[in-house]
């Protein structure tokens, strides 16, 4: 094997690798020298097959194998005979004809290029004053979320003949929906029950059925939103015609021990400890969402060093991917934005640098701490996955082991939490607490690194 470095530039390392074709003959013939015993062809006997037969049969197939291998094993030796410390996995360039390698015609030659990691000296997690933000939950929140469980358990009444439908109470419905005149797939229904005020229509539908009475029929004009989900109804007008079969009032429901018990607990003061728990946790995501993103913002700022140039390429390219396509979905443009497309190119590419730059200081202070996760939290984190899934654990479980690159998207985040918390529990941290707004209030920006 020759290994020639080509570039040497910044963070950036090119090697042109060149591999003898007599180098990967060798490793072919050996290959099928394992197997020759195991194949059984069509007028041979088992460990009687030529070694030309069996090159002329499997030979490509093989040297597929071969190459790959041989491209994985040249680029880590080159790795690791130079000590570099890659920032991301080497990236690799085939130079030869491909099909060429595979018939055994020519040498194989591929060019690695690999971004090594910057030579800096992370700040010192004890020197960094953070702020987390705290609060109390309300008791006005427990009561509000009292009221929507007892919603959920209410029942109706009919109000009789003449009664008038108000915002609250629930409707017996038939309707038929149609666009110019002409009916649309999942436009009608009967016998549909439908409390004012939902909110389960479409904007304007429920209001225009207030005052209504049993027996009477009304026609609602109303307008799909531009975003609905199916997109051949965004944005067009309809006009529902709606028979009322009947107008039911809402019972009283008592909050009480008795509607706890009804809920499964045994008294009122446990529902409601069981719903601070429950928003406390919320209170705690909240608080920690405001000091990832403080101590992020620290971080950033306490470290300037030279990035890999592909690093930031790579995330760059993605986000870009993704306001591209957010745009499309939204149907807007660069100008909608109020930004030409040179300025939203160089925001995101700012944005790609410092997500860059903070995720090399996160993994150079975890591995400096030997920070790592262990194959319980990984696995409960993939447990967790799979309970997304009810009935398909076992697949998803399958998904991942089958799947590395799947595996590393579970694992980065869970590692750079992980990384946090430690960084978190040495800081110097001062509680301050405020209000629910300020608590949940969007912490701006890029949270993650």
């Amino acid at each position: 094997m020759q290994v020639t470095e080509i570039t040497n530039e910044g963070l950036k390392r090119e090697f042109a690798i060149l591999v003898p074709r007599a180098d990967l003959d060798s490793k072919v013939d050996g290959k099928l020298s394992e197997i020759k015993d195991k194949v059984q062809l069509k007028g041979f006997r088992p460990g009687k097959v030529p070694m030309a037969h069996m090159k002329k049969t499997y030979g490509k197939s093989v040297m597929g194998e071969v190459v790959d291998e041989t491209i994985n094993e040249a680029t880590q030796a080159t790795v690791t005979e130079r000590n570099l410390r890659p920032a991301q996995p080497p990236r690799v360039e085939l130079t030869a004809k491909a099909e060429d390698v595979l018939a055994g015609k020519t040498d194989l030659t591929f060019n690695v290029t690999v971004d090594v990691m910057p030579e800096f000296t992370p700040v010192d997690p004890a020197t960094l004053k953070l702020t987390r933000l705290t609060a109390e939950v309300p008791e006005d929140d427990i009561e509000k979320a009292l009221g929507r469980m007892a919603d959920q358990q209410r029942t109706f009444t009919s109000k009789g003949e003449g009664a008038a439908a108000e915002t609250g109470d629930q409707l017996k419905i038939d309707f038929e929906g149609k666009i110019d005149g002409v009916p649309f797939d999942g436009g009608k229904a009967d016998d549909f029950m439908l409390v004012l005020g939902s909110g389960m229509f479409i904007p304007g539908f429920e209001d225009q059925l207030v005052g209504a009475k049993a027996g009477e029929t009304r026609d609602v004009n109303v307008s799909f939103p531009e975003n609905y989900n199916s997109p051949e109804l965004a944005g067009k007008a309809a006009v529902f015609t709606v028979a009322v079969k009947d107008v039911l009032g809402a019972d009283k429901v008592e909050i009480d021990d008795a509607f706890a018990a009804k809920m499964g607990i045994e008294s009122l003061d446990k529902l409601k400890g069981l719903i601070r728990d429950q928003m406390g946790a919320d209170f705690v995501r909240a608080g920690r969402a405001h000091i990832k993103r403080n101590l992020l913002d620290a971080l950033d700022k306490a470290h300037d060093f030279e990035l890999p140039q592909g690093m930031v390429d790579a995330e760059f390219d993605a986000i870009w991917k993704a306001v591209l396509g957010e745009l499309e979905r939204e149907k807007k443009t660069f100008e909608d934005e109020g930004k030409t497309e040179d300025e939203l190119r160089a925001e995101y590419k700012k944005i790609a640098e410092r997500r860059v730059r903070l995720g090399l200081v996160l993994a150079e202070i975890g591995r400096l701490n030997s920070l790592d996760l262990t194959q319980d939290e990984l696995g409960r984190a993939v447990a967790a996955e799979a309970r997304r899934y009810p009935g398909q654990e076992q697949q998803v479980f399958e998904f991942y082991q089958k799947n590395p690159q799947a595996l590393a998207q579970i694992r980065a985040p869970l590692y750079e939490d992980k990384v946090v918390d430690f960084i978190v529990a040495m800081a110097q941290v001062e509680d301050k607490t405020v209000s629910r707004e300020e608590l949940f209030a969007d912490p701006e920006g890029e949270e993650a690194a």
